[in-house]
Order: structure tokens, then C-alpha cells, then sequence
């Protein structure tokens, strides 16, 4: 390859598997002109980074996963140099393709014993399994950062959990699942995204720690998977003025976080990828095209995730470049591109997504996760209420027909209630029809994984709430990320709380068995909770 041509490999431009046949055709263009060197697959443009700004309306497609296979076949065969498929799929291929197996979150994966990591071996193989059958190489996951900030916009769920080494096991685990599938990981967001308050899709966040401070807790997990080997990181878009003589520079754009840092006292000679170049954090520093490419590039990143100016990227890379560091990312990124196996025979077609070993997986997971956090008797109560006819059930955010409601029926008969999304007039009524019921199961369905607007729960249903757990018995098993207990009222007066984390129906059955049997929950908390 000539200089040009391996410089071209260092960008990884996003495509969108919804997207026109003009788009398509445009993507083809920049394979056979610029041979570029993989690719980042999101649904569609609507579901990007990008969409957070514009509000669009995002179409589904039950096609989506046959179509990515389609369009990645399509592009192979453009290429002169095989791509390298990459997607982020932190929680499985759902997170992106309707119709994928999906698997729990990382918070809900923190709340399993460390003696039952080997289920998070088993999440980071299926997934790799599912991303191999579709022809994709690379996975942009897990994350490494500790969940230090209750108040983080954007990492809190995606997190497994607030203890470093936790957190570092967990991460490098399910990097291990993934390389043993044949799928290369990436640990994520370099020098640690976990204690900010800015979402980086959006503005940068500054992290206010010294260099001692971020080695002794951001930095464990990373330092953890580089001797490990880890196959690559991914410098997130946050600024750390203590490494940057006070100023606040984005990391993925700083010398001193990738080379003196990473590099140099870390010691880390794997690949490095920037993080989406289109995220708002930098993509509007620099006003000539090609310039934030060649900014990411020099301060030490070899794959420029997400670039949007790949042709001119090129040119001033070329420019400025030296032919020795430009050989440095590329031969970084042959090796991750042999690991991945793109050299050897393309015939070795994957198997076909496995749901029932997903399903079977997703239930294993929900007997070792669920957690007790208050626990007064529960069984006990609720089936004396139910001999006595004072138990109801009330199902907030999901209708009666939930999988919860069901495993509980035949053993446990009781009134059922719901309350839907946007139904003031209906919670009104709801605590009309309980007022002669003194003992209550709440399943309480979080609408939201991100904190922002209350996780969508209404301010009604938060103060209908309030006065049911104040005069009744309540028994409320939470469905959705634990840190929306935080905006719950009066929790401490609450009869039982069980936190269940996942909504998935092997979950709900899970959790109605463990009351039914008054079995004990395995599970502890990844991250503190304040309000009890």
C-alpha cells in the first residue's frame, strides 16, 4: 500500500443499516476511492449520536439484522483491504437491530456475586456469537468506567458498578467472552467517563482529578485490561485539566492523555480509537474540514471512529504526518485485523443468532441478580392480605398481561391494577379503586435507563406513590435502573423493596417465584443509593 492508502485504513466513517440506496452507493464511493479501513454501523440516522440535537423520529424495520448482513456483504466486496465491521453493542445486538437476543445491562451484570462473573464470560460470548453470525468483528464495548456520579447523564447504567476492581473483572471477563467468539472488545471511556455530570454526545465534561487520584480509582480497570492485553481503548471526549496544564483539552485530542499517559506510564501498545468524532463535545472546535481528523490522529489515536471528513482527513494526516507513526497505528491495526480473522478463509460463515440460549442465559443472570433491599416478611405479608382479601395488585407503566402478574396469578389471586404512560385522569382513579385494600404489590415498570426527566416516570404517579406507601402495606419490586429508587418518595416507610433491574419476562418470572417462594435474593447493588 502506498502511505496514502494506509492512512485511509485509520478511518472508521459510520454508516446506518436504514438508510437510502444513495447513501449506500455514497459509502461504496469512499471503500473503493479512500480505502478506508473498517466501518461503525448504527440503525439509522435518527437513532445516532446526532439525533439527540434533531428529535427524528426513529423508523423501525423488522429487516434490520437481515439487511446489516446484506450491506456488510455488499461492502466487503468493495474493498481491496477486508473492513473491519465494528458497532456498538454494549448490551447485544437489540441495542441497535430489532429482533436481536438482548442482554442485561452492565449495572444489572454489578449486581452479581464476583463468584458468578463467569455469567458475564457467558454475555460477552453470546453477544460476540450474535455479532459474528451478522459479520461484524468488533465490538465498541464494555465499558470500563466506574460509576462514581449518581448524577451521570450518560454512563450510570452502562456501568458495572461503583467498585474498581469489580468493575475491572467484570469489564475484562466479558472482553475475554467476546475475544473467545472470535470478536475483538474495546475498553471504554479512556482515562474514565464515570464521575462527570455532561453527557460528551453534547458538551465536554471536565474531570476535576489529579493524575494520583485517577490511579488510584478511574484508571484501575484500565490498567487492569492493558495487562490483560486488552485488544483496544477508546479515549472518551472529557477533559482533564491536571494532565493538560490546567487546560480543557478532550482527551481524545491530548498528547499528554494518549501518548505520555496511555502509552508511555501505562505502558499500553494496543489500538486506540477515538471515540464518534461527530459527538458536539468536539466536532465543532475546528472550522476546516479534515482538521479534527488530523488532531485526533496526532495526539495518538490510530482508528478515528465516526470521522465525517474522510478525504480531506486523509490529505492532512499525509501532510503533516510522520511515515514512521503512521506505520506505528497501521501495523496496530493489521494486528487486530488478523486476530479478528479477515485474512484467513471468508467461508467460515458464523452460526445464526441463538435466542434460546439468550433466554436461558437472561434467566440465570435474573436468579443471581435480583436484589433485597428491604425485606419485612414479604411473602408472608402478601398472602395473608390475600386470604383476607385486602391484597391488590397495581402494575405501574406496563399493562396487567405483564409476565410478573401472570407467574404470580395461580398462587397468589388478587385484583390487578395498571397505570399507563400519560394517564393523569387514570391514577386518579386507580387510588379511588385501592382504597379498600391495605396491602399491595407494586411492579414498577421504569419507563427510562437515563435519569434525565425522572427517568419519564410523571410527577403524578411519584406522588400517587408517596401516599400509598405512607397508609398501606407496600411491597414494590422495581423494574429499570436502581438509581430511580433515589427519586421514589418515602421509601424508608415502605414494607419491601426488591430491585430487579431488567424488565425482561425471564426476569419478572424470576422475581414472582423468588416471593411465591420466599426464596433469597442472590443479588447486591452495583452503586450506592441515597434515600434509604
Amino acid at each position: 500500500m502506498t502511505l496514502e492508502q494506509k492512512i485511509g485504513q485509520f478511518f472508521f466513517p459510520a454508516v446506518f443499516i436504514n438508510d437510502t440506496e444513495e447513501n449506500i452507493q455514497a459509502t461504496e464511493e469512499l471503500i473503493k476511492k479512500h480505502n478506508i479501513g473498517g466501518l461503525t454501523f448504527f440503525h439509522s440516522r435518527a437513532s445516532a449520536a446526532t439525533n439527540y440535537e434533531t428529535k427524528k423520529k426513529i423508523v423501525f424495520n423488522d429487516d434490520s439484522y437481515q439487511r446489516l448482513k446484506d450491506l456488510i456483504t455488499r461492502y466487503q466486496k468493495c474493498a481491496t483491504t477486508p473492513l473491519l465491521m465494528s458497532i456498538d453493542a454494549e448490551w447485544g445486538l437489540a441495542m441497535r437491530i430489532e429482533k436481536t437476543p438482548q442482554y442485561p445491562y452492565a449495572i444489572t451484570l454489578g449486581a452479581l456475586p464476583m463468584s458468578e462473573s463467569h455469567l458475564v464470560y457467558e454475555v460477552g460470548k453470546q453477544i460476540g456469537l450474535d455479532l459474528k453470525s451478522a459479520g461484524l468483528h468488533y465490538n465498541l464495548a464494555p465499558l470500563a468506567d466506574i460509576n462514581n456520579n449518581p448524577n451521570n447523564p450518560v454512563i450510570g447504567y452502562r456501568s458495572f458498578g461503583e467498585n474498581k476492581e469489580k468493575v475491572a473483572h467484570f469489564a475484562l471477563e466479558y472482553l475475554r467472552g467476546m475475544n473467545d467468539a472470535g470478536v475483538l472488545g474495546c475498553l471504554k471511556h479512556f482515562p474514565g467517563h464515570g464521575n462527570t455530570n455532561v453527557d460528551s454526545h453534547l458538551g465536554l465534561p471536565v474531570l476535576t482529578e489529579t493524575l494520583e487520584q485517577l490511579l488510584e480509582n478511574e484508571l484501575y480497570p484500565f490498567i487492569k485490561g492493558i495487562e490483560s492485553d486488552a485488544d483496544s481503548i477508546m479515549i472518551g471526549h472529557l477533559a482533564v485539566p491536571a494532565l493538560n496544564n490546567g487546560a480543557n483539552t478532550s482527551a481524545t485530542l491530548s498528547k499528554s492523555v494518549i501518548e505520555t499517559l496511555l502509552r508511555k506510564q501505562l505502558n499500553y501498545n494496543g489500538l486506540v480509537i477515538s471515540d464518534a468524532l461527530n459527538m458536539h463535545s468536539v466536532s465543532k472546535l475546528y472550522e476546516i474540514k479534515g482538521q479534527l481528523e488530523w488532531e485526533a490522529f496526532n495526539a495518538g489515536n490510530d482508528v478515528l471512529c465516526f470521522a465525517e471528513n474522510v478525504p480531506e482527513g486523509i490529505q492532512e494526516i499525509l501532510k503533516n504526518a510522520s511515515p514512521e507513526r503512521i506505520e506505528e497505528s497501521f501495523n496496530r491495526l493489521m494486528k487486530c485485523k488478523q486476530k479478528a480473522g479477515l485474512f484467513d478463509d471468508q467461508n467460515n460463515l458464523a452460526a445464526e443468532m441463538d435466542f434460546e440460549t439468550a433466554s436461558l442465559l437472561n434467566g440465570k443472570i435474573a436468579q443471581k441478580c435480583i436484589t433485597t433491599i428491604k425485606d419485612t416478611h414479604n411473602t408472608a405479608v402478601v398472602i395473608d392480605a390475600s386470604k383476607r382479601g385486602t391484597l391488590a395488585k397495581l402494575s405501574i407503566y406496563k399493562n396487567t398481561e405483564n409476565a410478573f402478574f401472570k407467574t404470580l396469578g395461580p398462587s397468589l389471586s388478587a385484583p390487578e391494577f395498571a397505570i399507563e404512560i400519560d394517564t393523569k385522569n387514570t391514577v386518579e382513579e386507580i387510588e379511588k379503586s385501592l382504597k379498600g385494600y391495605d396491602t399491595l404489590i407494586i411492579a414498577l415498570f421504569v419507563p427510562k435507563a437515563k435519569p434525565q426527566n425522572n427517568f419519564d416516570i410523571e410527577e403524578a404517579v411519584l406522588e400517587m406513590l408517596k401516599k400509598l406507601i405512607l397508609s398501606k402495606k407496600c411491597v414494590l419490586y422495581l423494574f429499570g435502573n436502581p438509581y430511580a429508587l433515589q427519586i421514589v418518595p418515602d421509601l424508608q416507610s415502605i414494607s419491601g423493596l426488591v430491585q430487579v433491574y431488567q424488565d425482561f419476562d425471564e426476569f419478572q418470572e424470576t422475581a414472582a417465584s423468588q416471593l411465591l417462594e420466599n426464596s433469597s435474593c442472590k443479588g447486591t447493588l452495583s452503586v450506592s443509593i441515597n434515600n434509604f
